[in-house]
């Protein structure tokens, strides 16, 4: 019997937001438990990368951090799932900035930022509460299979008052471009993994691995500004945590501005920048590393090398 997917995340959508809170965080860690007890939903792939990440650490503590990384992970979907049962209020009380002053004069202008996210933490959260307190969200989304679930994610993310563009369609591009220079709106995009020939190899905790080079690209293209952006979970307490209805907030961290270097050929400032955003995440993963949901093969080394030759063929 063939598992309905898409009905499957559209009844979660659905009743998750009645359950009460406690029941679901304690039936989402049950899950994630039993996906690293037996080793499912890419647990092995997670310890290699996060083996780059801690290379000093024992395999004691290399297990620990996967399992604590599993349950940063199902607690993503588990947020999505209950989203929708959260007030403004709610959202609100949930997300910190950090170094949020960097990128406020930029907005204060009326210009509009290229953000670069990796898979860490709860992106969506991020995005439900810029749309609805901060600045309005245009970003890009995979697009999954089968169709069903990512027209779940979709609606899911429009609701949240996101505009989301299809990765893969005809002309996304340009249409981040145009929003980029219509102004007044953030482009967060998550690039943390590009296997395609349109990605760049850049150097993470030493190793070559392949991003996307949206994020620098359409800051050159667009004539906007590009920050990295780190989000990681972190416990709440008192009267944030009565406001938020959550024992879970997100600290959301802005690096410094990543320049183009002018002294470089037009054609290598995009993999500078890449490389310099790729540079902050690391330095972010490294300080918390359960929160990269990274559950996919990313570093090169870890990639069938007759099939990457010809992605890199077909780029060159």
């Amino acid at each position: 019997m063939r598992l309905d997917t898409g009905r499957l995340y559209a009844a979660a959508w659905r009743w998750a937001p009645k359950v009460p809170g406690p029941v679901l965080r304690a039936g989402f860690t049950v899950v994630s438990d039993v996906c690293w007890l037996l080793r499912r939903g890419g647990v092995d792939q997670l310890e290699r990368n996060l083996a780059r990440a801690l290379p000093d650490a024992s395999h004691r503590e290399l297990r620990r951090t996967s399992r604590a990384g599993m349950r940063s992970y199902m607690r993503y979907f588990r947020e999505a799932f209950a989203l929708a049962g959260s007030t403004p209020g709610q959202i609100a009380a949930r997300v910190r900035l950090t170094n949020v002053e960097v990128v406020q004069p930029f907005l204060d202008e009326g210009r509009s930022l290229s953000l670069a996210l990796g898979h860490m933490g709860n992106w969506d959260l991020a995005g439900a509460w810029s749309s609805a307190t901060w600045m309005p969200v245009v970003t890009v989304a995979e697009r999954l299979r089968p169709e069903e679930v990512f027209q779940e994610f979709l609606s899911f993310r429009t609701a949240l008052g996101m505009r989301i563009l299809a990765l893969g369609d005809d002309g996304v591009f340009r249409d981040l471009v145009r929003a980029a220079r219509a102004g007044g709106s953030v482009l967060p995009l998550l690039a943390d993994r590009d296997l395609t020939a349109h990605g760049i190899e850049v150097d993470l905790f030493g190793e070559r691995t392949r991003v996307a080079a949206g994020p620098a690209a359409l800051a050159q293209m667009a004539g906007v500004p590009l920050f990295a952006v780190a989000v990681h979970y972190e416990r709440l307490r008192g009267s944030r945590r009565r406001a938020a209805g959550s024992p879970w907030g997100l600290s959301v961290t802005f690096s410094e501005q990543i320049a183009p270097d002018e002294s470089l050929p037009r054609a290598d400032r995009v993999a500078d920048m890449t490389q310099r955003w790729v540079d902050f995440l690391g330095a972010s993963i490294r300080e918390r590393p359960e929160d990269w949901h990274m559950l996919q093969k990313v570093f090169v080394a870890d990639l069938d090398p007759v099939r990457y030759a010809a992605t890199t063929a077909e780029g060159a």
